[in-house]
């Protein structure tokens, strides 16, 4: 396999726009090629098969999703109350809605993964490791709720986002007003 991160991340990238535009059936090797403005056959000597390609990508997905540290301090250092819990989950909700792409392409790899059950371990790591995250930034900042609570936030929060990034149910809604509603509907 070929060594070079930064090449790495790009193709990596350049498949999460393919996917994104195109879903599943259009993800080749040959596309991310084309995407990346590489040579053919680049990918295949970073990916070198479909497995590995889904695996990466969602390894990049991971990356481009998370909060940064610097995010993750701020909220450490401040008093754990519900306020803060939904400021967490709208800066999710605007991580997913600001990363369109990146979170098109998640979806469509969900669906991928559905009608594909041998490509789901890599995903359910990550989305496990993903969950586990969740549940510790919410236990060590003190925060209301448990993994009950963090599972049931994770559901409604998806829905919320697939709703914004494809054809909402209210437009006029604010996200912000909706965030604020599953604290108050979903917290004890």
């Amino acid at each position: 396999m070929a060594k070079n991160d930064a090449r790495r991340r790009a193709l990596a990238d350049a498949g999460i726009s393919v996917l994104a535009r195109e879903g599943s059936r259009g993800l080749t090797h040959r596309a991310i090629d084309a995407e990346a403005g590489v040579p053919l056959g680049t990918t295949s000597n970073y990916f070198r098969s479909r497995e590995l390609l889904i695996a990466g990508l969602i390894e990049r997905i991971g990356i481009r999703l998370s909060p940064t540290p610097e995010d993750l301090s701020a909220r450490a250092s401040t008093p754990p109350t519900r306020e803060l819990f939904a400021d967490y989950l709208r800066d999710i909700v605007r991580r997913l809605t600001t990363h369109r792409d990146v979170t098109l392409a998640l979806f469509e790899l969900r669906l991928e993964l559905a009608r594909r059950p041998e490509l789901a371990p890599a995903f359910r790591e990550w989305q496990s490791t993903a969950f586990d995250h969740d549940v510790a930034f919410n236990e060590a900042a003190g925060l209301p709720g448990g993994r009950r609570e963090i599972a049931l936030f994770h559901y409604a929060i998806e829905g919320l986002v697939f709703d914004r990034l494809t054809s909402p149910l209210d437009p006029g809604t604010d996200t912000d007003e909706i965030v604020d509603a599953l604290v108050a509907g979903l917290l004890p």
